[in-house]
């Protein structure tokens, strides 16, 4: 597995990572998610389906997990698996997010699966929380979701709070959502307190798709922030659950899976440092790993295939949680 170092941090982490999203709680919105976990909901049979996937994911020479406090109970789950396994803090990079919080109780039709706030209040729950259960495995700790409605770029007191737990020797970043996000990325990269940049780190929704940011992101790379890409496989629209575009993309490079290729689309921009799979499954996380054989010149061929940015934030927000 290919290893680099997050932005200018020093922390060295695996170029694909994994995103614990599909694996915390029963329900997600990815396209077929209800027939990746084939009935599996309970706590305990999700926390084996969790741990098994971990484990593919450590074998395969992954060593950055991502989790967030509203992904239900993956930061427990990891915290679980990590104990279990007796990981060294050395072996394994953990980030996670604060700014949702989970309140689907576990059911499936929940009103609302999550509910976000931004409040300063907030962060100290939930980073003592995080910490609590990831210990000295959280390096990096993200904002989820910010955006220039939540106003959290704006909002002293959490800036101020976050450039304390960076002071502290935590590693800050964010990720950006919906069309907005190049602008959001560009905020953050001027923020500083105590004359150092507070964030370290930006994730954002990158893929042939959906490839708005990548200007933006590039400009973080050239200041040294590490570069996190997140679905990049469109929530499941990037496989073979799309037929016509799972079509074109294994035209493109024969004997290759659609996600490979479509995750080899980002992991051959200079400019990104790690891309996260959301395998929610053994066999999908192998499919994924795939894509470090895709040549890059199979990737060009499917440039030409993004979609208007709104459009496709409309129909991501449509998508049904299953």
């Amino acid at each position: 597995m290919e290893t680099t170092t997050l932005g200018d941090s020093g922390v060295i982490v695996s170029r694909l990572g994994l995103g614990l999203a599909a694996l915390g709680r029963p329900a997600y919105i990815n396209v077929g998610h209800d027939e990746d976990l084939e009935g599996h909901l309970s706590v305990a049979l999700l926390r084996e389906q969790a741990h098994s996937v971990l484990d593919a994911a450590l074998a395969a020479g992954i060593t950055y997990v991502d989790a967030a406090r509203s992904y239900g109970k993956a930061e427990a789950f990891l915290a679980g698996w990590l104990a279990d396994r007796h990981i060294d803090t050395g072996k394994v990079v953990a980030g996670s997010k604060w700014g949702y919080t989970y309140t689907a109780d576990w059911a499936m039709d929940a009103d609302a699966h999550e509910v976000k706030e931004h409040s300063r209040e907030n962060l100290d729950r939930q980073v003592a929380e995080s910490r609590s259960l990831l210990g000295k495995y959280l390096r990096l700790y993200q904002i989820h979701s910010a955006t220039r409605e939540s106003g959290v770029l704006d909002n002293r007191e959490v800036l101020a709070r976050l450039a304390d737990l960076r002071d502290d020797g935590m590693l800050i970043g964010l990720t950006a959502s919906g069309v907005g996000q190049a602008d959001i990325i560009r905020q953050a990269l001027g923020i500083e307190r105590g004359g150092a940049r507070v964030f370290a780190s930006v994730q954002a929704t990158w893929n042939l798709l959906e490839p708005s940011a990548g200007p933006a992101l590039a400009e973080a790379h050239a200041a040294g922030v590490g570069v996190i890409i997140k679905e990049a496989l469109a929530n499941g629209r990037l496989t073979s659950r799309d037929p016509a575009l799972a079509e074109r993309l294994e035209q493109t490079a024969p004997g290759f899976s659609p996600d490979a290729v479509a995750l080899a689309g980002a992991l051959h921009r200079p400019w990104v440092d790690v891309v996260l799979s959301g395998a929610a499954t053994v066999d999908q996380l192998a499919s994924n790993v795939n894509a470090f054989a895709v040549p890059e010149t199979a990737v060009a061929e499917v440039e030409g295939m993004a979609e208007d940015p709104a459009a496709y934030w409309t129909a991501r927000s449509e998508l049904a949680w299953t």
